[in-house]
């Protein structure tokens, strides 16, 4: 959270064309990114995504179409959730383009700037989901509490928590995972080192055979938005029986009940805000609020 402290300076070298993320690695002599890191650099960024979209479109729809047609595949289901859903430019296609469009979706993003880009594109295009913000290692959901559990490049910049990342979104789907994702063990050499570079996620096949994941399709996705980072689909079969797909605490993993314009855990005393009516359900957006029940 120190990082807060320097926005000025972090916004002046996004307003240059900079990469923030470079910058942030260097003020603490890393190489690896954090999820703060992350967190602060997708934020400034909010908004491209929607303007890509529509410089992209006739790209991003087939994108979409592929996606939603190898999700058909598996079968009917209820509830789908996109994991760094951004701005919504994968899962609002992705939902016109399904065969039968599931009851609920979900999708939540670690940067509150673009899960509001993200509402007001779905409006914008007729489509509606349950937007969050929330932790991919810390998911503030149920245990297998979603169906179709998916990402489109979110893992992308955390090389180095696969095994981690793999974890909590296996521990919240129900039937099936659908990780679309940087093959870097399907690249070429060049791809690698840029991967490499950039601090991208490597081996996800193998570290989820290496969890015992039934792992049921591993190739390229034959679709990709650059030729250096090519698309990679991996698909694992989970299918166990379904839970609520509510919200739970992320420091105590208990139930959050909606009152009073926030989340509460009756066990924990922890209430967490909504922000223009967006669930703030990070770990450190928790509040210790032990009369919040009281009339």
């Amino acid at each position: 959270m120190e990082k807060i402290r320097v926005l000025d300076k972090i916004k002046e070298i996004y307003e240059q064309k900079q990469n923030i993320i470079r910058f942030l690695k260097e003020m603490d002599e890393r190489k690896h990114n954090t999820v703060e890191d992350i967190r602060i650099s997708y934020d400034f960024q909010a908004g491209t995504y929607t303007d890509r979209y529509h410089r992209r479109f006739d790209f991003l729809q087939k994108y979409a179409a592929q996606l939603a047609q190898t999700i058909d595949q598996l079968g009917s289901f209820d509830t789908i959730l996109e994991v760094g859903v951004g701005e919504a430019t994968t899962l609002g296609p992705l939902q016109s383009h399904l065969n039968h469009p599931p009851k609920s979706s979900f999708g939540f993003d670690i940067s509150w700037s673009r899960v509001k880009y993200g509402r007001k594109f779905l409006e914008s295009i007729g489509q509606r989901a349950e937007l969050f913000v929330g932790d991919l290692f810390n998911i503030p959901l149920k245990d297998s509490s979603v169906d179709i559990v998916y990402t489109s490049h979110s893992l992308e910049p955390n090389g180095g928590r696969e095994r981690e990342a793999l974890e909590e979104l296996y521990r919240v789907a129900n039937r099936y995972l659908v990780l679309l994702e940087p093959a870097y063990e399907l690249a070429d050499d060049r791809a690698r080192a840029r991967m490499v570079e950039h601090g991208y996620i490597r081996d996800l096949h193998g570290t989820a055979r290496e969890l015992g994941y039934k792992v049921i399709e591993h190739r390229l996705f034959g679709l990709s938005a650059n030729a250096l980072n090519p698309t990679g689909l991996l698909i694992i079969e989970k299918n166990e029986a379904s839970g609520n797909a509510g919200f739970q605490c992320p420091v105590t993993k208990t139930e959050l009940i909606y009152k009073n314009n926030a989340y509460f855990s009756r066990e924990a005393l922890i209430a967490y805000p909504t922000l223009d009516g967006i669930p703030c359900l990070l770990e450190e957006h928790a509040i210790l609020a032990t009369k919040f029940l009281d009339e």
